[in-house]
């Protein structure tokens, strides 16, 4: 799903003149999935589709429970491994309550917490509090998620996912050797001065026919049965200057995550000129007519939607429940010691490959044109966040 949804949310992005992106697959993950517990019929066959997800709902939550659970919590950084943080939270109108099936599913996977606010009499009251509990679980990275207006006396239950993850690198580089370089613009946009990373140190790097592969792995705690980095930065560069849809094109053909997978880099090769530029980037807004894009339609269309699952039977004169609009946040930087992203997810609803060839040594990794990214647990192969690079000179959001 990780692809599919970076060409529509980026599909959306040039129509209003972006181009840099930065979203988390498992946090939309962990939301839609949350929401299957409670679909049935058209309305669960097109989630567990777009999911790639098993034929049951049961099966999908277990298998996003495995992931999740996986994750390590704790401070992390401060004992030289990741911090990673995942939350998930339920927030219904206290005139209805939850499905106790519905509750169950969600904190047997994600450990949901589930809360009973007043969306009818204080809907601002409510969107501040769901916006204080996503700050909380991304360090303010994200501090407002739902915008105001977002929460109305209309709706019924808030899904929120969200996710926090900070690590260093295994080999950090040194300040002092970043400096300023041409970075080329996707389209002939021109050049744009960028701070560029640089290191003479061995990488993990794959030449592959038109693009190269970079795996950064982040630092991770000792152990006497895990002893590999865990999680990883992994940067698809395009051999071209204006490649990287072409390069989008050819990893959905391949499978998507599994194209991924298949291309990462598996040992060490000595580099040549090796740089690789500093960036911060942000998105924030409804990435519902992504999830359209990518066959997730029924659930929004109040006519359609089947989400008799999630609530209680409350009066005879209670719509249907349907997802009105899904918001997504995230924020990532990448700087000489690490990485630092957060990511959150909120469903709103309302009543109605081969293997690479040897690389010469030494190889050139040189970033200084638009690429893609991901950072990726390497036994699962979860993608927690992925993106691509147009100017990394420019955080702008969606």
């Amino acid at each position: 799903m990780a692809l599919r949804l970076a060409e529509r949310l980026s599909l959306e992005e040039d129509s209003v003149g972006g181009g840099n992106l930065v979203f988390s697959p498992l946090s939309i993950y962990s939301a839609l999935t949350v929401v299957t517990a409670g679909a049935r019929g058209t309305t669960l066959a097109e989630l567990l589709a777009a999911l790639g997800a098993p034929s049951s709902r049961d099966a999908l939550a277990e298998d996003a429970g495995e992931i999740v659970r996986a994750l390590p919590g704790g401070s992390g950084t401060a004992t030289g491994g990741p911090r990673v943080a995942h939350a998930c939270g339920l927030w219904h109108d206290r005139r209805r309550n939850v499905k106790p099936a519905f509750r169950d599913a969600a904190a047997a996977s994600f450990q949901a917490t589930t809360r009973a606010v007043d969306f009818l009499a204080n809907p601002e009251e409510a969107r501040n509090e769901i916006n204080s509990w996503v700050a909380a679980a991304t360090e303010n990275l994200i501090d407002t998620i739902l915008p105001p207006g977002s929460v109305s006396t209309d709706t019924r239950l808030v899904v929120a996912s969200a996710i926090y993850f900070n690590a260093t690198w295994q080999t950090p580089f040194r300040k002092q050797d970043t400096k300023k370089d041409k970075f080329h613009i996707l389209g002939g946009g021109g050049d744009v001065d960028a701070d560029f990373m640089r290191s003479g140190d061995d990488q993990y790097v794959a030449a592959y026919d038109g693009f190269k592969v970079l795996k950064m792995p982040y630092n991770t705690r000792a152990s006497r049965t895990h002893t590999q980095p865990q999680y990883s930065l992994c940067v698809f560069l395009p051999d071209k200057r204006n490649g990287l849809w072409t390069l989008a094109d050819r990893m959905e053909a391949g499978g998507g995550e599994v194209f991924l997978r298949e291309h990462m880099p598996e040992k060490r090769v000595k580099v040549g000129e090796f740089r690789i530029p500093r960036f911060k980037l942000s998105f924030d807004g409804s990435i519902k007519t992504a999830l359209q894009g990518v066959g997730v339609r029924a659930v929004f269309d109040p006519a359609a939607a089947d989400l008799s699952d999630v609530l209680e039977e409350g009066n005879s004169g209670d719509p249907p429940l349907f997802v009105s609009d899904v918001l997504h946040g995230a924020a990532i930087e990448v700087n000489e010691e690490g990485t630092e992203v957060a990511a959150a997810t909120v469903v709103i609803m309302k009543g109605r490959a081969r293997r690479p060839s040897p690389a010469p040594a030494p190889v050139d990794f040189v970033a200084d044109h638009p690429f893609a990214f991901f950072v990726v647990e390497e036994s699962s192969g979860a993608v927690l966040f992925a993106g691509h690079v147009v100017d990394p000179t420019n955080p702008s959001q969606l």
